[in-house]
């Protein structure tokens, strides 16, 4: 087993350092600015900060952060980076040879009032059948502490499925885990961090003076299958390898 997989198995996440390279960066980080711009002058609800009594407790009433999904269906630059060889290799290394893109989501976190994201699991909005889901964070800044960066708690995957951990309100379980408490995991530009979709994970405001841009890039195994109660588009994309579980029907349909 890969010190890649033999990490992610015991902890639930991985840091790859320096996945992508600066000129990479730059590249994405461009469009990235273009798609903000193009949402910001389309006048469409692009607030993506919960509600809930969890994020009331952290977030201020003028906190936002910008969102939108599939960021590969505004840029090839960003579809670039999904298929990029090394980000896939590294993801291989816990997928398996067959990688399904579900979907995408883009989160800028404005300097001094980007919004947190309470601690959750991912699995209430897009289960799947074999619980292989897993998310991949490129970043295109700098995620401090002080900006609002991911929080996990390695080894809570092998919770499984907790009821109720969606982040919209609050349970006994994860009542044991406070945000405060959880491990802060600091990236740079260029860096990926990788969590299953059990690992209970959350994000504090960005309170700095500087603008953390992430784009989460959503996988499940090709021998996998989407489960009912997906509320997230499902892109059922062939990012390497094969989807074993694709049917006629399944293709034609939007997701």
């Amino acid at each position: 087993m890969s010190y890649i997989k033999t990490s992610f198995t015991e902890n639930g996440c991985y840091l790859a350092k320096g996945l992508f390279r600066p000129d990479e960066v730059q590249a994405l980080e461009q469009d990235f600015d273009r798609i903000v711009g193009q949402l910001t002058a389309s006048g469409d609800q692009i607030d993506a900060t919960w509600d809930g009594s969890e994020t009331a407790q952290l977030a201020r009433k003028d906190d936002v952060i910008l969102h939108t999904h599939n960021v590969q269906k505004y840029s090839r630059t960003w579809l670039n980076a999904f298929l990029n060889e090394r980000f896939l290799d590294v993801v291989g290394q816990i997928l398996g040879e067959d990688i399904i893109l579900h979907h995408s989501k883009l989160f800028q976190k404005p300097s001094e009032n980007g919004s947190p994201f309470p601690m959750h699991q991912d699995w209430p909005y897009f289960p799947t059948v074999n619980d292989s889901m897993i998310a991949g964070i490129i970043h295109v800044s700098d995620a401090t502490d002080e900006m609002g960066c991911l929080r996990v708690y390695p080894g809570s995957h092998r919770l499984g499925r907790v009821q109720g951990a969606d982040g919209r309100s609050q349970n006994d379980v994860l009542d044991q885990y406070p945000i405060e408490d959880a491990q802060v995991i600091e990236a740079e530009a260029g860096d990926v961090i990788i969590f299953h979709y059990f690992t209970l994970h959350g994000s504090m405001p960005n309170r700095s003076d500087r603008t953390r841009k992430t784009v989460l890039c959503q996988m499940y195994s090709g021998q996998d299958r989407i489960e009912s109660g997906n509320h997230h588009p499902d892109e059922r994309m062939v990012l390497r390898g094969w989807n074993h579980n694709i049917s006629r029907t399944a293709a034609g349909t939007a997701a």
